[in-house]
């Protein structure tokens, strides 16, 4: 079958960049160096690859690991070619370090360039209301790609504080510790009302990334 016989919308986007976007739900990554991703994120490839567990990278890592269950369902993507990437169908976001670093949950991760450095860290006081003690730090010089429940809003969180819903939360910066804002009322009690009782709360120089759902992530949750 010719590929000529489709509209232009469903072909190949034809790009330079190294990770280019196909369209608003699926990525190409050309390889190259090596890529880390989530497990079964992999939808399409053209060339040889192999795709293997990534280790934990030393005991303190591993043991994080195991307790918070953060970074366990990540794979190494080694080879030459063309590989595509997609996540239940939602928004790819891009974000590129120069050095800096960000925190995420790894449930928006999709991929980043395997060069960066990562770590599973505390988010503080937030830790247990937020739905997990640890969330990803990933650090360096490079591209990751986030999966993301929709159309994502970035704010800034450096003029006055931000306040989030926990399940809303795709990323921040790196250097930004999330605060506990409870909003807790009777009221909660009745229907949802697990993630509209409290809010995490950022304030200082830096950004934080919202999605415009707590649908794919909630339902992960619960």
């Amino acid at each position: 079958m010719q590929s000529d016989i489709f509209a232009a919308e469903h072909q190949p986007t034809q790009s330079q960049d190294r990770w280019a976007k196909q369209n608003p739900k699926m990525l190409r990554v050309g390889f190259g160096p090596d890529v880390i991703a989530a497990n079964g994120s992999m939808v399409s490839y053209v060339g040889q690859f192999d795709f293997r567990h990534e280790g934990a990278g030393g005991m303190g890592k591993f043991m994080k690991k195991m307790v918070s269950g953060e970074g366990s369902n990540i794979m190494r993507v080694s080879g030459q070619g063309e590989v595509y990437f997609a996540k239940q169908a939602q928004e790819i976001f891009l974000v590129q370090l120069n050095g800096d670093a960000i925190t995420l949950n790894t449930r928006s991760l999709l991929a980043f360039d395997a060069n960066m450095s990562w770590d599973i860290k505390a988010i503080g006081n937030a830790g247990m209301m937020a739905g997990g003690l640890f969330n990803l730090v990933i650090q360096g010089q490079g591209t990751i790609a986030l999966s993301v429940d929709g159309y994502p809003l970035v704010l800034d969180a450096s003029q006055r504080p931000v306040y989030v819903d926990p399940q809303a939360a795709v990323c921040w910066s790196a250097n930004l510790t999330p605060q506990i804002k409870n909003d807790f009322k009777i009221g909660s009690l009745i229907g949802r009302g697990s993630g509209e009782s409290f809010q995490l709360g950022f304030h200082g120089p830096g950004f934080v990334v919202v999605q415009p759902s707590e649908g794919i992530v909630g339902a992960i949750q619960a």
